[in-house]
């Protein structure tokens, strides 16, 4: 029987969101950083735990209290700061298999299930489905395969937890986005990110080596040059042994466009610098001294993709 059947008392609802509690309960484990802050996570596969990043203090002395209050140490197996999802290794142990669920039926107004561990104790919040749409980009653009927004109210310390739909099934991990809102990282996501954080331990990004700000262009400069607006991002650092360096590319010089089109957005850099763009060649037009030129880049990939 699952919360959305006809015909349900109150009492019966209320009894299997408890039961959906008690099920969930064995996967939960809160995770300790070296300050002690608490947040939660779930057991993925034997050994292998997901929580999300932005809650994660650090990569050692990482401690997990399990069901049982058990505490034992856990290491940082890879760490994707777009997706928001960590993953860690630690001791093996027996649990209930919690399926996960494929999010595409998911409508406004569901219900979900928020669960997440402090301490020793399940904690949890029931909500519905606010806003439920396509893939999007992150502000560090990654590629998330669906918006899910909760209308719910979260304890931080719930932040990494499950969500749970009717039928107990995981939907995803509870992160808390922007301006306070509860997210769900879907399940298809955290699928395809954690199998390359066990494989690689990184998701690949890419990397000009280039410290950009936006700026005005004159708009004279910017009218020869035939720009739709006066902004471009100048180049305020060149990393010595980045692409753009390599390039030909200098502090004080402009960007304008990437393969002819136009660019006047760090937030578009970062999307346009995804794991597909790591070993592309690419055109930058950029001015120099009001000038406009061309310098042809092969993306390289980012050796600290935390940044």
């Amino acid at each position: 029987m699952s919360i959305s059947s006809p015909n349900i008392s109150f009492e019966a609802i209320s009894d299997r969101v408890a039961d959906l509690c008690d099920r969930i309960a064995p996967r939960l484990v809160a995770i300790h950083g070296p300050k002690r802050r608490s947040s939660s996570g779930f057991i993925w596969r034997p050994g292998l735990v997901l929580t999300a990043e932005e809650a994660l203090e650090a990569d050692e002395d990482i401690l997990i209290t399990r069901a049982d209050g058990s505490q034992v140490p856990a290491s940082l197996v890879g760490r994707d700061p777009s997706t928001d999802i960590a993953l860690l290794r630690t001791e093996e142990q027996p649990i209930a298999d919690v399926p996960f669920a494929d999010t595409s039926g998911l409508r406004i107004g569901h219900l979900v299930l928020a669960v997440g561990r402090q301490s020793e104790e399940v904690c949890a919040a029931l909500g519905i489905i606010a806003l439920a749409g396509g893939p999007w980009k992150s502000l560090r653009a990654g590629h998330i395969d669906r918006r899910l927004h909760l209308d719910l109210k979260l304890d931080a310390r719930s932040e990494g937890g499950a969500a749970l739909n009717s039928n107990g099934k995981i939907i995803g991990m509870i992160v808390l986005g922007p301006r306070g809102r509860v997210l769900v990282i879907p399940s298809e996501t955290i699928e395809r990110v954690a199998q390359q954080l066990l494989a690689h331990g990184r998701i690949p990004r890419g990397y000009l080596g280039l410290g950009l700000q936006p700026v005005r262009i004159d708009q004279t400069i910017a009218d020869a040059a035939g720009l739709a607006e006066s902004k471009g991002l100048i180049v305020i650092s060149v990393d010595p042994n980045g692409p753009g360096q390599r390039a030909g590319i200098k502090q004080g010089d402009i960007l304008i466009q990437w393969d002819a089109n136009p660019l006047h957005s760090v937030r578009r850099v970062y999307t346009l610098l995804g794991p597909e763009s790591v070993g592309q060649t690419i055109t930058l037009g950029m001015l120099r001294a009001g000038k406009q030129i061309s310098f042809t880049v092969e993306i390289a990939e980012r050796s600290n993709p935390q940044e």
